[in-house]
């Protein structure tokens, strides 16, 4: 980075230091507008959670008192968020193959553009039909406006009068308590959870992604001081995408986490998650094309992991995520998933494994450091490294497909009302996948970004 840009940076971060002494931390849009509450109350930094916040989510959006049913609302009140960032960004891409005099593909170099742009856009809506009654809908688009639904599901709290006894079911996130759909940052690098996200090199397991909302119905409980909750979900093996394109394989995913209270420090928390499932690894095809919804051969593949949350007073905390990850060994063939309509060779029914073709597994683990100065300004720090402890193949370098990702950054919300939200962020996020560049050696890139993250 050019140390002009280090000092646009630099200057930024100084003036919302400064600014950030002199305002006071209002609330979150839609949920904020029904209830009147100040967005600290449920956001340790916007849009992620604290305590009260899950407690909230976990109630059906509910407070469970006379407010919660949508009769004893303002007519006028509509309970609708929109949120999109416009963003000035520097994508950095090094081994990039390139076309040459000599042929295509023939040389390298390291790719670098940066301009201004916009993500997408979202449109949250959600709350309750009545009480204990609630739902949740999300039509989202990418930055060109291609929309899609991300979330949409209904919910009925409380059954037989028990906070342990909650349904779910639609297109939802899975029961994460670290969520990435409320992360706060947001670069090319830095915008997801490589543990959450991993495939092997070659692997055609695209039915795993925790951090991908998905299909299914899910029963979840709490204690009434939501110290401890649990929830298990089953799910379509289709990584969220709906019209039965792949068959009938299904998936289960469950977690159970405990809080307790440790006086100054905080409410700390630990749990453990697990996903078991099984999707198909080979289809029934027409000119070699394969026929949707026609998946055969299901095959096994699980994730699991631990998940701490940590205080260290008013101003520290630290979330730990770790995973174990392992895959059937027709997954680790390139069996599985059909990307863009397009089968892998012999991919139908009587193929056979390669010889030698074994389970790949794998390790991750990330640390996400939050220093909160105020309410309106937070610093984030996050390592994440994934490591391969068996490949496909015995052939196959040990460290192939390892990734190493640092993000650090910072976001300061001048304004959060209960009609509004807006913060300034900057962030700058690291990434090395080892062995896959062209000529086999470690591919890195980098993504530096500032912008304006805002919603009404």
């Amino acid at each position: 980075m050019t140390s002009s840009r280090w000092n646009i940076s630099g200057g930024l971060l100084l003036v919302f230091l400064v600014l950030g002494c002199f305002q006071d931390a209002q609330a979150l849009p839609a949920f904020a507008r029904k209830y009147g509450l100040r967005c600290s109350a449920c956001h340790e930094a916007w849009p992620m959670l604290n305590y009260f916040g899950q407690k909230f989510k976990d109630n059906g959006y509910q407070l469970m008192n006379d407010r919660d049913a949508p009769i004893w609302q303002n007519p006028s009140y509509w309970p609708v968020t929109f949120r999109i960032t416009p963003i000035w960004h520097r994508e950095s891409t090094d081994k990039v193959a390139i076309d040459t005099a000599a042929g295509p593909n023939t040389s390298e170099r390291q790719i670098t553009s940066n301009g201004f742009d916009i993500t997408g856009l979202d449109f949250h809506t959600g709350g309750t039909l009545e009480k204990n009654l609630s739902f949740y809908v999300l039509p989202s688009s990418d930055n060109t406006g291609a929309f899609h639904f991300e979330t949409v599901m209904a919910r009925i709290d409380n059954l037989l009068g028990s906070p342990w006894l909650n349904v779910k079911l639609g297109k939802f996130e899975l029961d994460n308590l670290v969520s990435e759909k409320r992360i706060l940052t947001l670069s090319s690098y830095g915008g997801s959870y490589d543990i959450y996200h991993f495939i092997p090199v070659n692997d055609g397991n695209t039915f795993g992604q925790i951090g991908d909302n998905q299909l299914g119905v899910e029963v979840m409980g709490h204690s009434v001081d939501d110290r401890t909750r649990y929830s298990a979900a089953l799910l379509s093996s289709s990584d969220g995408n709906p019209g039965l394109l792949y068959g009938n394989g299904y998936t289960g995913f469950f977690t159970f986490s405990q809080a307790f209270d440790t006086g100054k420090l905080g409410v700390q928390r630990i749990g453990a998650y697990a996903m078991i499932g099984e999707a198909p690894t080979t289809y029934f095809t027409s000119n070699n094309v394969p026929i949707p919804g026609s998946g055969i051969g299901n095959k096994s593949f699980n994730r699991e992991g631990f998940v701490g949350q940590f205080y260290f007073g008013q101003h520290f905390d630290v979330q730990v995520v770790t995973q174990h990850g392992w895959d059937s060994a027709w997954f680790g063939a390139g069996y599985g998933d059909f990307p863009d309509g397009a089968a892998p060779a012999g991919n139908g029914p009587g193929t056979g494994l390669p010889v030698g073709a074994r389970a790949p597994s794998w390790n991750g683990v990330f640390f996400e450091t939050h220093y909160v100065y105020s309410p309106q300004l937070i610093f984030i720090f996050r390592p994440e490294w994934v490591r391969m402890s068996q490949q496909a193949l015995a052939a196959i370098p040990s460290s192939l497909g390892n990734l190493d990702t640092y993000v650090f950054g910072y976001r300061y919300m001048p304004i959060m009302t209960s009609r509004a939200g807006f913060a300034f962020f900057n962030e700058y996020s690291w990434n090395r996948q080892r062995g896959t560049a062209p000529d086999g050696t470690d591919l890195t890139g980098s993504s530096l970004m500032l912008g304006i993250d805002f919603d009404f």
